[in-house]
């Protein structure tokens, strides 16, 4: 069966469609107040969907994805029907969070949008210009009907070269097919310097204990620099700053999350993620010194399929220089308790890296088990 997606006429000239285009880009929907309630919301629905794909694809196991590239590609794929606070939430988020700082010596962040449309289907000029002009996605036409194959290689191999080639092959042989209408595609790369980097000659094996009464001899890297970790009711949180440079408009951040006990990792997911403004409430907000402090050095990537349409791998990677992450979404239509003051992440624990002025929370993930490296 047949389900192309419903578009919305703006307009059937070119010239009436960029007149409505225009108009959307210079109206603001939203007061500086509703956005930031808009983003809060959106920021605490990332942990709730964080939450879901846990219990339902990694309970128990190592896992990293992207709320902010399953986002992207969902609002592109409803484009037509997004709510005015739908877009002004994917506007800021890809024009603050998704802005590459790497020339004002910040993280290096690339974002990009794009949309296949089957060539025998004919162009509605008016959400063409949408999807470009207002959702900043390229527009290509493509041979779904006879092509199928060759189409998902060149959709590959553009994840690939959007992600520096940390994303590989994320649609499986035979996700397109011949009687594909569209395919809608994010693609995200971060690269971030500590702010205060690890030395290397610092860094030693030790142990890393797993939910099952065993161990694992892993990489931690160490400081005697003071940091920011805040005690909570039954868990710690660690905030590793990325360098900012001259970007003072943005500030990001990876988050670790450490429950006290080896096992409680559950526990504190569920807690994150029914608690609404749980980031922003459990924030380190200064500096302390520490008479331990270690985190292991890792590299994870995940994939998952949500549904026959819906494709998603991300990857991340975290050293003495810094962390390393990227992520590709694709979504198809078819017609078809310790005395010491320390913070040693010796046992599961999440993370999140973060954009701090709008809450974005670009990659979420968990860490069970740091010499597995995927």
């Amino acid at each position: 069966m047949s389900s192309k997606m419903k578009t919305q006429k703006l307009s059937t000239s070119s010239e009436t469609a960029d007149m409505s285009v225009t108009k959307i880009i210079a109206s603001p929907s939203l007061s500086k107040k509703e956005l930031q309630k808009a983003m809060k919301k959106q920021n605490d629905a990332d942990l709730v969907l964080t939450g879901k794909v846990i219990a339902s694809e990694a309970r128990d196991s190592n896992f990293v994805f992207s709320p902010a590239s399953l986002n992207s590609v969902l609002t592109i794929a409803a484009a037509s029907s997004a709510t005015e606070e739908r877009k002004a939430v994917f506007n800021e988020t890809a024009t603050v969070a998704f802005a590459d700082g790497k020339a004002n010596g910040g993280p290096k962040i690339t974002a990009i949008n794009g949309v296949w449309v089957d060539q025998s289907l004919p162009v509605d000029h008016s959400h063409k210009n949408l999807l470009v002009n207002v959702f900043k996605a390229t527009f290509t036409q493509v041979d779904f009907r006879s092509k199928a194959e060759q189409v998902r290689r060149e959709l590959n191999k553009w994840t690939s070269d959007q992600t520096n080639g940390l994303i590989k092959d994320l649609l499986p042989l035979g996700s397109v097919r011949s009687n594909t209408d569209r395919v809608y595609g994010n693609a995200l790369y971060f690269k971030g310097t500590w702010e205060d980097k690890f030395s290397k000659s610092e860094t030693k094996d030790r142990d890393f204990h797993l939910l099952n009464d065993a161990s694992v001899s892993v990489p931690f890297m160490r400081s005697s620099k003071r940091q920011y970790v805040q005690r909570f009711d039954g868990f710690k949180v660690l905030k590793l700053p990325f360098q900012r440079g001259l970007d003072i408009k943005r500030s990001f951040s990876m988050y670790f999350y450490l429950p006290d006990e080896n096992d409680g990792l559950d526990n504190l997911v569920k807690k994150m993620t029914s608690t609404p403004g749980f980031v922003d409430n459990h924030t380190p907000t200064c500096r302390v010194k520490l008479d331990d402090f270690a985190i292991p050095k890792f590299k994870i990537s995940f994939g998952f399929e949500a549904s026959k349409a819906l494709y998603h791998k991300a990857c991340v990677e975290i050293d003495e220089e810094g962390a390393e992450a990227a992520a590709a979404s694709f979504c198809e239509r078819h017609s078809y308790t310790p005395n010491r003051n320390r913070f040693v992440a010796d046992h599961p624990f999440l993370f999140l890296i973060r954009e701090d002025t709008t809450g974005t929370v670009l990659f979420a993930g968990q860490i069970f088990d740091p010499s597995k490296s995927s």
